[in-house]
């Protein structure tokens, strides 16, 4: 999943300040044949967050997978859905975030609030809260032929890890992600931040961007850095990804540190350029036609049941909370129309 969506208009950057949330900025590096992105989420993710009232830590978590996930998604070249989605035996056992491009986002996490009240106050480590398991990344452009889905195990690993280790099975490029989530308060009322930078190594040479993206060991000061087959990485790759890592949590969510001016201090003396901004908005994709498509699918008892004791059938979605009130003889009069049934 190279960077994508890129536009012919491109400028040189210098040390300034746009203060642009909600927004992905692409990006690249031409003299270290790096390209990537950086998101800014605010009103977006701080929408999706509290209106489920998840605990600090579960809000924390959602956050950077939905940061991850617009760093991913946003690089579709078509109208299509990127997914993530992990399963696994944590305190939080389920977390869906929806990308659909080009620019609509919504999130939800399943969590055990007992287990997750028992690992105490105060910031907790992803891997505490989301154990054992899985991650999917499904690609959806519309029909099964065109769905592309990759898996990564979690065995105790944070997403950032998850990232990399995606795009070295899955992808084979050289990757580096960066997530961060805070709660900045202003007058007294917190608002939700979240923020993420993804860099890639992508060289003309396909030889060179295959070269395998592993921690080179203790290697001794003055050796070259290798990779775990003993292979010389590349020294614009070594580079990119120590300016990287020096990347503190705080500017990647600090609206004080716009998406530019970050840029700028990582890779002004290599020289930047970036590409034209792409919004992003908190948008949810259930709808009536949506819901009554869902019970379609159920049989004829499966349906009676869900008569609740008012007489109605009251449907929620998980990702808005927005309720639907259904009259059960008007869902049988639409079902009772449909072709097939």
């Amino acid at each position: 999943m190279t960077s994508g969506r890129d536009t012919t208009s491109t400028r040189t950057i210098g040390n300034g300040h746009d203060g642009a949330d909600d927004a992905v900025l692409p990006f690249s590096v031409e003299a270290l044949d790096v390209r990537g992105r950086v998101v800014r989420l605010g009103s977006s993710v701080d929408t999706i967050l509290r209106r489920h009232g998840y605990p600090d830590a579960v809000a924390r978590l959602l956050g950077e997978a939905a940061a991850l996930t617009v760093l991913l998604g946003s690089s579709l070249k078509f109208e299509g859905r990127f997914q993530l989605q992990t399963k696994t035996d944590g305190p939080v056992g389920m977390i869906v975030v929806d990308f659909e491009a080009p620019d609509r986002l919504r999130a939800t996490a399943r969590f055990d609030a007992d287990r997750v009240a028992a690992l105490g106050q105060g910031p907790r480590k992803a891997p505490e809260l989301i154990g054992q398991g899985h991650l999917a990344m499904t690609i959806d452009q519309g029909s099964a032929a065109s769905r592309y889905q990759g898996v990564v195990a979690l065995e105790g690993q944070d997403l950032e890890a998850a990232a990399h280790q995606y795009f070295r099975q899955s992808e084979q490029i050289p990757t580096q992600v960066r997530l961060a989530v805070a709660e900045a308060f202003e007058a007294g009322q917190g608002r939700w931040r979240a923020g993420g930078l993804l860099v890639q190594f992508l060289p003309q040479s396909i030889d060179r961007a295959r070269l395998a993206d592993l921690p080179p060991g203790d290697i001794p000061e003055g050796h070259p850095h290798l990779d775990a087959a003993g292979t010389p990485e590349d020294d614009a790759w070594v580079e990119a990804r120590s300016l990287v890592a020096t990347v503190e949590d705080l500017e990647l969510v600090d609206p004080d540190v716009s998406s530019e001016r970050l840029l700028y201090r990582l890779f002004h003396e290599r020289g930047v350029r970036v590409f034209e901004r792409q919004p992003v908005h908190e948008r949810c994709r259930c709808s009536r036609e949506r819901v009554m498509g869902m019970i379609r699918a159920f049989s004829d008892a499966e349906r009676r049941e869900m008569v609740a004791d008012d007489g109605r059938i009251a449907i929620t979605c998980e990702f808005c909370s927005r309720r639907y009130d259904l009259d059960p003889a008007e869902v049988e009069a639409e079902v009772a129309g449909t072709p097939g049934q």
